[in-house]
């Protein structure tokens, strides 16, 4: 009998080191993490899951060309490299930076659109795109898709991309009203004969919808981004039972009138904080979603800041408190 409770006890350990081994249990994993998840200036992210099984996130380059970091969890990140190289950037916008980037993979291969500008040039800014059969590059520049003075919209940049009933689509806009256009199959230039429409107002910018259900959510900006610790960003959203609106906020006002639903506003530690990246399911089912925010205790720059997106009995997002995280339980990915 001694020899018998021995056995199963080894069998127990062994069981339990298994699930150690396995990821399941680990006692040495934090349990939570802390906002910044990167404490680096990384404005207007946007993320994808690759075929390696990491995600990237790229950004406003702060780092010249356009910084991507690698992941496996949403919460450690490794510095990847950039997009581009001196050779190889951009150069549509004479000493313009690369701002907004989105990036999609498209028909097989990673498809980054990027905002080309510099500040106050909203007439001469416009949109681009670069191809890569890699996440981390190298990316092949096509050159730019549209200026604000050949298409007709003022600032045309903060691009996001959507496929919808096998079709492509464009959203754009910063402050002078949000617009839709749709793309060519490949996605790599505008659809001929296609219209630009308008589908928000001019308080927003920094765009993107996610479709949940029967609707589309419309996240979006509004506020000053880029004015220290005197920012007045904030993340927001409206809804709609199409994609091309009218997108209504939770009191029914709509958003070409500049109705909206806030989502993201500040705390004593974080201010300035928007322009979302795309939702990330984990392994439990939990959306979370990164964007920037200026931190209090060292405002310079606009640092990486994650947090879970949860929903109401109405379906509509929200996050805790309406502001920053400042330590949150951790994604969970086995």
């Amino acid at each position: 009998m001694m020899r018998l409770g021995l056995l199963c006890l080894c069998l127990v350990l062994i069981g339990f080191l298994d699930c150690n081994s396995s990821g399941i249990i680990n006692e040495d994993e934090p349990v939570h993490y802390s906002n910044p998840v990167i404490n680096k200036s990384l404005p207007d992210p946007t993320i994808i899951k690759a075929h390696d099984g990491y995600f990237y996130l790229y950004a406003t380059e702060n780092i010249r060309n356009t910084p991507i970091y690698k992941s496996k969890n949403l919460v450690d990140w490794t510095f990847s490299g950039t997009a581009f190289t001196d050779a190889t950037r951009p150069t549509f916008e004479p000493k313009g930076g690369l701002w907004a980037p989105d990036v999609n993979f498209i028909n097989g291969q990673y498809v980054l659109y990027y905002s080309m500008s510099v500040w106050g040039g909203e007439w001469t800014c416009g949109i681009g795109i670069a191809v890569a059969s890699e996440p981390e590059g190298p990316f092949v520049d096509k050159g730019m898709l549209f200026r604000s003075n050949e298409i007709g919209v003022q600032n045309s940049i903060d691009q996001f991309y959507i496929e919808e009933n096998r079709k492509k689509y464009l959203f754009w806009g910063s402050f002078r009203g949000i617009y839709a256009i749709e793309l060519s199959e490949d996605g790599l230039s505008l659809k001929s004969g296609a219209e630009k429409k308008q589908i928000a107002g001019t308080a927003f910018e920094g765009t993107y919808i996610y479709k949940r259900g029967n609707y589309y959510y419309l996240f979006a900006s509004i506020g000053t981004c880029c004015e220290g610790v005197n920012s007045t960003y904030q993340l927001v959203v409206g809804r709609s039972q199409s994609l091309f609106g009218p997108y209504f906020d939770k009191k029914g006002e709509d958003m070409m009138d500049n109705g909206y639903s806030l989502l993201i506003g500040s705390n004593s530690r974080f201010v300035g904080n928007g322009h979302c990246s795309e939702i990330v399911q984990d392994d439990d089912g939990n959306d979370w979603i990164f964007y920037h925010g200026i931190d209090t205790n060292n405002p310079r720059g606009r640092v990486l800041m994650l947090d879970r997106i949860k929903w109401d009995k109405q379906d509509w997002p929200y996050v805790e408190n309406l502001e920053p995280s400042l330590s949150s339980p951790r994604p969970n990915f086995k």
